[in-house]
């Protein structure tokens, strides 16, 4: 398996436009509420906006082209996850409070699917759940305590079931597998797809897209784009990743990014070794996060972190492409799947997710600002964004709902260290990562250094 003759796109955009389309705004608007990012956030607030009241204007505002960032990037995975697990959220915030959101959570996958239906949006939406395999005895030790700890809890306990070998390798037939976990709450989409589909949504209920529009200042109810502005009651920053590269927010959110690579098409006989006939989409247990699914075209779309940060939360095209992450992504593709050896890589790419100080996503409105937000989803975002667009939504016109009361809500982000501190810190984080997953496996015991890794890089506070 070679990358070197791969395209440098994410395969998800061989059938969507990768230039902007729509028009770049170059008038000064007037709108109720002006959008700055045309990803899953501010498409999902825009379309819930325009449902709740169709009398708003509401304008979104693109620098690139609809779904240029994580959006239209990502590995697929529609599904109910939170950064920093369950367990943190009842510590944090009680039992009460942490099943409302994850039910909350459950039930944005759903929606998902819901308005894919309801607007006739062919992004390849299979709800087949969620699998994380084990690939060693420590590693199914850790198994079986996560489907513990999930049964323990009220309300939304027992969702996770507990598979042993035969089970497990009945789903995925990886090497090595002797368990795993499985959840009902995901689906694997197209997600370039998925967000091309829900801009036109938006669009068809009035809303207003720019394209190939750089916002250079907000301030007040205001912004400003490089050949217009917008003045609106509520701006609402939906940039996720990319939010670090406007002024005085580079210590709120860092920009971490993954990679992928995709295969050829692989025949029905390779599909039944491998299983995923269900289209779950899949990860494992170790400690730098991998993640694939099995794609409608039949192709096996796979991703992991292992990427640095780059100092002063720069964002550079050139990020997106990472040779030594790429080839680390095919030999743990091989070690999974050995029989893919004779098969093409045929994409590989890149881009950032956005991370917050405490590894806790938010969602916010201030009004006396005219502002609001949300984000830091770690990656996370494809269900977890739609749950917070349609929040952001319900704020903006107060509606009280079971979703306004959500921990989340109002959250307030500690800021990241100021450089050349986080710099040396999540990059000697990942490493201790990496030499984590190395020790455990050649020692079969967990590793300290894994929790220290988490520790510099905010996951464990």
């Amino acid at each position: 398996m070679r990358i070197d003759d791969a395209a440098r796109t994410p395969l998800w955009w061989d059938v969507v436009p990768t230039e902007p389309t729509r028009s770049p705004l170059e008038v000064t608007l007037s709108v109720d509420v002006v959008i700055v990012g045309a990803g899953f956030t501010g498409l999902w607030c825009a379309y819930h906006l325009a449902g709740f009241d169709p009398d708003l204007t509401i304008a979104v505002i693109e620098v690139n082209h609809v779904g240029f960032g994580a959006s239209g990037r990502n590995g697929g995975w529609c599904h109910a996850e939170y950064p920093l697990g369950h367990g943190q959220l009842v510590k944090d915030h009680g039992d009460e409070q942490a099943t409302a959101h994850m039910e909350a959570l459950f039930e944005s996958v759903d929606e998902v699917g819901r308005i894919v239906e309801l607007e006739a949006i062919k992004c390849d939406y299979v709800k087949g759940g969620v699998l994380t395999v084990a690939r060693s005895e420590l590693q199914d030790g850790w198994a079986k305590e996560e489907a513990a700890e999930d049964a323990s809890h009220p309300g939304d306990g027992q969702h996770l079931r507990y598979l042993d070998r035969v089970e497990a390798a009945s789903m995925l037939n990886a090497s090595g597998v002797v368990g795993a976990v499985w959840h009902p709450h995901g689906a694997a989409v197209h997600p370039a797809k998925l967000v091309h589909g829900l801009a036109e949504a938006a669009e068809r209920r009035g809303v207003m897209i720019y394209e190939n529009s750089e916002v250079v200042g907000v301030a007040g109810g205001r912004i400003v784009t490089d050949r217009g502005a917008a003045d609106a009651g509520m701006v609402v920053l939906a940039t996720e990743g990319y939010t670090s590269q406007f002024p005085g927010r580079k210590r709120d959110i860092v920009p971490l990014y993954s990679h992928m690579i995709a295969t050829e098409p692989l025949p029905d006989a390779i599909w039944d070794e491998i299983g995923l006939a269900t289209r779950a989409v899949f990860s494992d247990f170790r400690n730098l996060i991998i993640y694939g699914q099995r794609t409608a075209d039949g192709r096996f779309a796979f991703g992991g972190r292992g990427a640095p940060y780059h100092f002063g939360s720069r964002i550079e095209d050139g990020f997106d492409m990472d040779d030594g992450v790429h080839r680390e992504l095919v030999r743990v593709l091989l070690e999974l799947f050995p029989q893919l050896e004779p098969f093409s890589i045929t994409h590989r790419w890149g881009g950032p997710l956005g991370v917050s100080r405490d590894w806790r996503p938010a969602v916010v409105v201030d009004r006396s600002e005219h502002l609001a937000w949300a984000g830091g989803y770690v990656g996370d975002g494809v269900a977890t964004a739609q749950l917070a667009g349609r929040t952001l939504a319900e704020l903006i016109v107060e509606r009280d709902t079971e979703r306004t009361s959500l921990p989340w809500v109002r959250h307030t982000w500690p800021k990241w260290e100021f450089e050349p501190l986080r710099w040396i810190g999540i990059n000697f984080g990942l490493n201790l990562a990496k030499a984590a997953d190395r020790r455990e496996e050649k020692t079969g015991k967990a590793s300290r250094l894994a929790d220290m890794g988490n520790w510099l890089r905010g996951k464990r506070n």
